[in-house]
């Protein structure tokens, strides 16, 4: 038996005594006591319903029907899934004590709220999955705007609504996302795109907005990027301006994704067909085609012709009609100026003529005025009877 009589062991005195070899006299009883003292400081509790394993340095929450992030995950997780349970909301406190934390996966949890600084306390984290939720507010400062090292987000089909991208864009704005690499934003019904969105994401490579309801993109969406892949496939889009496109001709490594999009092929879409025939940046360029009107209905983009569209013929009569009014516009100031010319040439006779026309004009007022004077008289009226 073990002698009680001396001082309590401390759990680092345990611990060096586990690594001697144990002395004969101990006993079975006793090694069954002193592995069951140590076994807290050996093997860290794991969160009931989770599954843990710490070898493989990984957590696993997955369809336990959990409220809330479990507490007290261990700290030496660096992989932590908690996936398909009930979590509406994401606080500052759910993620202390986790310094290792790589990868953070809460896809298809509901999560509607996210309140600040609910990621700052995670340095080393480098992949967040947020996929599958039903976000409708984020927080600006929900990540760590000093110490933000994530390089792949993924949001697909995690907005509440196509109104959730703008707390979304100043998350992602403020969030110091300097190593953000791929990020993923398909199925989400977004209808455009904040400006200057993802204007800080230096570093981003990779950008998915497939599947969404795009109607425009602008000359500012992605400036200042050097993206190699953008996915804007399934949108909105009935053509790409010339900024645009010009914007995207300077990311010289980019592959461009354009396909299953509502084209409208008219005079609108020239400027695309053209930039489309120049350059080699659209990865499925051979499987655009117009979908409005009707008459050009499925032809491919690259096989439209300026005839077809009738736009050089419409310029044609349009400039045509321009010449005609310009023209008409010469002739009448030559006739202007003639007559001017011939005025001032007849400006004497002009002038005794004018004099002449007043003077009939005066003589015949004042004998129009003397008659009104006459008739108006009464006596001279009387006179006149008399007379007669």
């Amino acid at each position: 038996m073990l002698d009680s009589s001396g001082p309590p062991l401390s759990a680092g005195m345990l611990e060096m005594s586990l690594r001697e070899p144990p002395p004969a006299s101990l006993g079975s009883w006793g090694l069954l006591l002193l592995s069951l003292l140590l076994a807290p400081l050996a093997c860290p509790a794991c969160p009931a319903p989770c599954e843990c394993s710490e070898p493989a340095r990984t957590v696993k929450c997955v369809l336990k029907e959990l409220s809330a992030v479990p507490a007290e995950i261990p700290r030496y997780t660096r992989n932590l899934f908690i996936t398909g349970n009930q979590i509406a909301h994401i606080s500052s406190r759910d993620f202390q004590g986790l310094p290792n934390l790589v990868t953070l996966s809460l896809a298809n949890n509901r999560i509607s709220a996210v309140e600040s600084q609910a990621f700052s306390a995670l340095p080393s984290l480098r992949y967040l999955d947020l996929s599958n939720n039903r976000l409708a507010t984020i927080h600006p400062d929900a990540f760590n705007s000093r110490n933000n090292s994530i390089r792949e987000l993924n949001l697909s089909r995690s907005l509440y609504n196509s109104s959730a991208i703008r707390p979304v864009a100043a998350a992602i704005v403020q969030g110091g996302f300097r190593s953000l690499s791929k990020l993923e934003l398909t199925n989400n019904e977004i209808v455009y795109l904040p400006l200057g969105m993802f204007s800080s994401l230096r570093s981003l490579r990779h950008l998915d907005l497939r599947n969404n309801s795009l109607v425009d993109i602008k000359n500012s969406t992605f400036a200042g990027l050097d993206l190699e892949h953008l996915d804007l496939t399934l949108n909105a889009l009935k053509t790409l301006r010339i900024e645009a496109l010009a914007e995207l001709g300077r990311q010289l490594r980019l592959r461009l994704f354009l396909r299953d999009n509502p084209f409208v092929c008219n005079c609108d879409i020239e400027d695309l067909v053209s930039w489309l025939n120049q350059s080699q940046q659209v990865a499925d360029v051979e499987k655009l085609a117009c979908v409005f009107p009707r008459h050009l209905q499925n032809t491919s983009l690259m096989d439209l012709a300026g005839a077809e569209l009738g736009c050089h013929t419409s310029q044609h009569r349009k400039n045509t009609l321009q010449t005609s009014y310009v023209f008409l516009g010469v002739v009448l100031g030559i006739i202007g100026v003639v007559f001017l010319f011939v005025l001032y040439l007849n400006r004497r006779g002009i002038k005794t003529w004018v004099n002449s026309t007043r003077d009939a004009c005066r003589n015949f007022m004042e004998e129009y005025r003397y008659r009104y004077e006459i008739d108006s008289d009464p006596r001279v009226t009387q006179v006149s009877t008399l007379d007669i």
